[in-house]
């Protein structure tokens, strides 16, 4: 097994080394050794990198990654924790496609002014509120 170099893990992976050896002091990572200055990674960390950056853009942070990874490094996600993170993606897309089909409409809407739209109205009204009303009239909005 070849190990790499946090240069090259930088580069194939596309993760600054000031973040790798960031993740290494968090402990999402494990350097296993070092040449010289320059620590060494088993080549696994790509895979852990790419679930990392896979995490990050589900909105995972940081800190709930570490549980992702078992002490040997290798993934260990944690089923209902993915489920959880799906369903609220499901809702923050349902949010966000009553918010986009309501600025379509406003773009559109004939009325004179948009203060005398009624949707206008009710999206200004909904843009005032907690998430969690704003979720329940949102599906009532268009």
């Amino acid at each position: 097994m070849k190990l790499l170099d946090i240069g090259i893990l930088a580069e194939k992976s596309g993760v600054s080394a000031s973040a790798l050896r960031y993740y290494e002091e968090v402990g999402l990572i494990r350097s296993v050794g070092r040449h010289g200055l320059r620590r060494q990674f088993e080549p696994q960390a790509l895979v852990q990198l790419a679930l990392i950056s896979l995490g990050k853009t589900a909105g995972f942070s940081l800190e709930d990654m570490k549980g992702m990874f078992g002490k040997d490094g290798a993934p260990d996600l944690p089923r209902a924790a993915l489920h959880l993170r799906a369903d609220k993606l499901d809702a923050q897309i349902r949010q966000l496609t009553t918010l986009r089909n309501a600025l379509r409409h406003v773009a559109e809407c004939r009325a004179e002014s948009h203060m005398d739209c009624p949707k206008f109205r009710r999206l200004l009204r909904v843009s005032s509120r907690t998430t969690t009303e704003r979720s329940k009239e949102a599906k009532g909005l268009l």
